[in-house]
């Protein structure tokens, strides 16, 4: 009985875990960049120890499987690497220096919505306005960018911790300099990395089905991502070989640590928890991420978490459940059809960035012609 409760239990320790991971992430990566490390450096040496990692996992264990490499899949291959490693994760560390880490994993929420979004306008996305499952869908969707807008809007006083007195009114002056601009900026660049990120699951889930070897995928879109980010960071460092250094101190370890536990550990333990218990579990555990960053950021960062980022937040994590609701329910009734196959993709997908897992089905066999888009969104997170 005892043994049967441990391996019962063993998911939500798993997913626990891993959200505190994708949390640390958050934060280390955060005190490097304000610590003068380049963010364009950091996702270089980042994916290059993440490709390092994973290559001998993808070696051994799809030795065989590999399908050959074609041009469209190659093609493919660079439309991921940009959306990902370049695109996703250099504005999301602008954004998250630029606000904060706090703030840049509560908005980083609204990947669910910006993803549904994205599949209503590829017709990937089936709405039926009345069924109350997409009308949940629909109502989470405007909840979570309401929330986001009131984030952005309205901040508010600070929220007092006990761990937090007497603190933050000295560390407010670095925000207060920065201004509102910078702010606004930041948040746009979040946002603009959910919609790149959003992009990368449709376009990984069409290049799947042509090559369906996720583990060497991933190798494949970490190690172009090294060499297309490593080009985009020597233009902008140019003539500054000394971002290039990195000492034995908190860079090297925000490196290793992105690397190993947000891109190699996080796609084995996702895909795991995701065949057991399917995408619904793992995003549900999405919102623990931005909690123990707010909390880990205020104590170790000294960061300000206001009265409009607590609100807003709450606001984004309920339009969430909303969005996750009503896929589920799509998710029981699909099933209760029993035709799936035609055209399905199951798809447990290692973000290069650490951000997470996902599970794409694509079907038109639900009996009434639309199209059905199931994604596991990874955390935001574990976005990193």
């Amino acid at each position: 009985m005892g043994w049967k409760v441990l391996n019962d239990m063993k998911p939500y320790l798993a997913m626990v875990l891993l959200q505190v991971g994708f949390a640390g992430m958050y934060v280390v990566a955060v005190s490097s960049l304000k610590g003068g490390m380049s963010h364009f450096v950091l996702v270089v040496y980042r994916n290059i120890v993440a490709t390092v990692v994973m290559t001998p996992f993808a070696l051994y264990f799809e030795r065989g499987l590999r399908p050959k490499m074609t041009i469209s899949i190659f093609i493919k291959v660079m439309g991921l690497a940009f959306l990902e490693p370049v695109l996703d994760q250099n504005l999301y560390f602008m954004g998250a220096q630029l606000t904060s880490a706090g703030f840049a994993s509560a908005l980083i929420n609204i990947l669910p919505a910006v993803t549904f979004v994205l599949a209503l306008i590829l017709r990937m996305e089936r709405v039926r306005m009345r069924s109350l499952h997409s009308q949940a869908k629909i109502a989470g969707t405007v909840l979570t960018v309401a929330g986001a807008v009131l984030m952005v809007l309205y901040h508010g006083p600070v929220v007092q911790f006990p761990w937090t007195k007497g603190i933050h009114m000295a560390a407010s002056s670095g925000a207060d300099e920065q201004g509102g601009a910078g702010w606004l900026k930041g948040t746009i660049m979040v946002v603009f990395a959910c919609l790149a990120w959003a992009c990368f699951f449709v376009l990984q889930s069409s290049t799947l089905r042509d090559y369906p070897a996720e583990l060497s995928l991933t190798v494949l879109i970490c190690g172009v991502g090294s060499l297309m980010s490593g080009s985009v960071a020597l233009v902008a460092e140019r003539g500054n070989t000394h971002a290039w250094v990195i000492g034995f101190d908190i860079h090297l370890f925000t490196v290793v640590y992105a690397g190993i536990v947000c891109s190699g550990v996080a796609y084995y333990v996702q895909g795991l928890v995701s065949r057991q218990r399917g995408p619904v579990f793992v995003t549900a555990f999405n919102p623990l991420c931005m909690i123990i960053t707010a909390v880990m950021g205020s104590i170790i960062l000294k960061e300000e978490i206001t009265r409009g980022s607590v609100i807003g937040a709450a606001i984004i994590v309920l339009g969430l459940y909303f969005l996750i609701w009503g896929k589920s329910k799509d998710d029981v009734s699909q099933a209760s059809g029993g035709n799936k196959g035609a055209g399905e993709l199951p798809l447990t997908t290692g973000s290069t960035n650490g951000h997470g897992s996902g599970k794409h089905e694509l079907s038109n066999g639900n009996g009434n012609g639309g199209h059905v888009f199931d994604v596991e969104t990874p955390a935001a997170n574990g976005h990193y």
